[in-house]
């Protein structure tokens, strides 16, 4: 048996309480193991806190978050209509002079590089390390993102969603 759910959410910081609540209800009446529920939990709160955040303009006013529980494995998408991930260039090319080497613009943080002392920039790199495969990418021919994450799922004695499969 699977179980996926999809909601439009309006982008208020009220949101991600609510996504986080469901996908915990979802997970807990499946009977999926605590602490992945907790760490899914966590990185849907990141994805909706971003897409509150940085989603859109004034005119952009809602996201979508989409779960998927399938076999062992949970899939989490959401979506925004923001600017997007903006793409990586080449790096430059390593710097021969002292002027050169002087000019050379720090690196941009990846989220495996977040800041030490930075009160936020979390987000990504907390994804990341809470889910087993995570992927970003710009949504096709409109504005906007997409964060999907998968992680593989554990289940408490007894589970009703193995039984039922």
């Amino acid at each position: 048996m699977s179980i996926w759910w999809s909601l439009h959410l309006r982008r208020e910081a009220a949101s991600v309480p609510l996504a986080r609540r469901l996908l915990l209800g979802t997970m807990e009446t499946a009977g999926v193991d605590p602490d992945i529920c907790y760490d899914l939990s966590v990185a849907l709160s990141e994805a909706c806190a971003n897409a509150v955040e940085h989603g859109g303009d004034t005119a952009t006013e809602d996201y979508r978050v989409t779960a998927f529980i399938d076999g062992d494995t949970c899939r989490i998408e959401v979506t925004d209509s923001g600017p997007g991930f903006h793409g990586t260039s080449v790096p430059p090319a390593p710097p021969h002079t002292a002027e050169d080497r002087a000019s050379t613009p720090a690196p941009v943080p990846t989220p495996a590089q977040a800041p030490v002392f930075a009160e936020e920039g979390r987000g990504l790199f907390l994804i990341e390390a809470l889910t087993d495969h995570v992927r970003y990418r710009n949504r096709m021919g409109r504005p906007g993102a997409i964060v999907s994450f998968d992680k593989i799922l554990k289940w408490r004695d007894g589970a009703a969603l193995p039984m039922a499969s």
